[in-house]
């Protein structure tokens, strides 16, 4: 019965602990804390924020008697009143939320906002480029990041030659070992590139606030990331790599 009650009081909206010390005090009667605590089964550090919360709620009162605080619970039918009183602060909240859903979503609208996909396979890196590269502006600019190694380097080079319209549409720069060198694709597309002998990040290209990862091995993948903070932070770092490159 008690194990019901309880439920059922969190459901109401009292936490376990209100509702344990409400319980407790319908059973005791007028309590001072020690019985309450006893009874409650809760931490004697807890107690007197609960009794604090179930005044405010109006469900528990207190008399002093002898200079000391006897609390009591209300009337069971208080609980209709906190209800109630529940019920007109959720009415008091939805017309608010209702006078200003339309500037929230404005702002929603414009506010830049952090998204991941993911692609699988060659025509999953292809669409994952066009989402990339396809909506850049002329005054964007493209940079990269790109280890050409000889495992997958006539596969790349056959994709990049695929798409070269893609990077015709947009100003590019990019940093790549000295294996790249040997790429047919540097040599044909119009890209500004150095070569490096130092580590660099990976299959990195960085356009506004879109980046994207390429995996080549042992499938080949690539992730696309829409997210200002990233692209301004793989930014600065090309851009300090690139003056310590070598054409």
């Amino acid at each position: 019965m008690e194990a019901k009650l309880l439920h059922d009081l969190v459901k109401l909206g009292l936490t376990e602990g209100e509702a344990k010390v409400y319980l407790a005090l319908i059973e005791l009667g007028s309590s001072t804390i020690g019985p309450i605590i006893g009874k409650a089964k809760i931490a004697s550090s807890n107690v007197y924020d609960i009794l604090n919360r179930l005044q405010d709620k109006g469900i528990v009162s207190y008399i002093i008697k002898s200079k000391v605080k006897h609390f009591q619970a209300a009337s069971p039918r208080a609980l209709r009143d906190f209800l109630d009183k529940k019920e007109d602060e959720i009415k008091v909240q939805k017309e608010s939320l209702f006078q200003i859903t339309e500037d929230l979503e404005k702002l929603h609208e414009i506010a830049p906002r952090q998204q991941a996909e993911v692609f699988i396979g060659w025509k999953g890196l292809k669409t994952a480029f066009e989402k990339h590269l396809g909506n850049a502006s002329k005054e964007s600019e493209n940079i990269f990041f790109y280890i050409h190694k000889e495992r997958y380097a006539k596969e790349a080079d056959l994709f990049y030659f695929s798409i070269i319209g893609l990077y015709a549409k947009v100003s590019s720069r990019g940093i790549t070992n000295q294996y790249g060198r040997k790429s047919p694709w540097f040599k044909k597309a119009r890209v500004k590139t150095k070569y490096v002998d130092f580590p660099i990040p990976g299959n990195i290209e960085i356009c506004g606030d879109s980046v994207i990862i390429v995996v080549w091995e042992p499938h080949v993948s690539a992730i696309l990331i829409n997210s200002h903070d990233i692209a301004d932070n793989l930014r600065k770092y090309f851009e300090e790599a690139w003056k310590m490159s070598k054409t």
